[in-house]
């Protein structure tokens, strides 16, 4: 993927986390997401930002561990 085509996944998966947040059900990769659905978007949301930051940082040898 280019680094766009990651840009606009990230955005959609932001939008959609607030979206879920304020109680609304979307439409995310042609799943329904409700607020159960949370957690799976912010995981989705946390690779895309892996991948973009790998893309912005091609030279680090060592990524820091993500605690959650």
């Amino acid at each position: 993927m280019t680094r766009a085509e990651l840009q606009a996944l990230y955005n959609a998966y932001l939008e959609a986390e607030l979206a879920v947040l304020k109680g609304k059900s979307i439409m995310l990769n042609g799943q329904s997401m409700t607020m159960e659905s949370l957690e799976e978007i912010r995981k989705g949301r946390r690779e895309i930002e892996d991948r973009l930051q790998r893309l912005n940082n091609p030279r680090r040898l060592f990524t820091r561990a993500r605690l959650t």
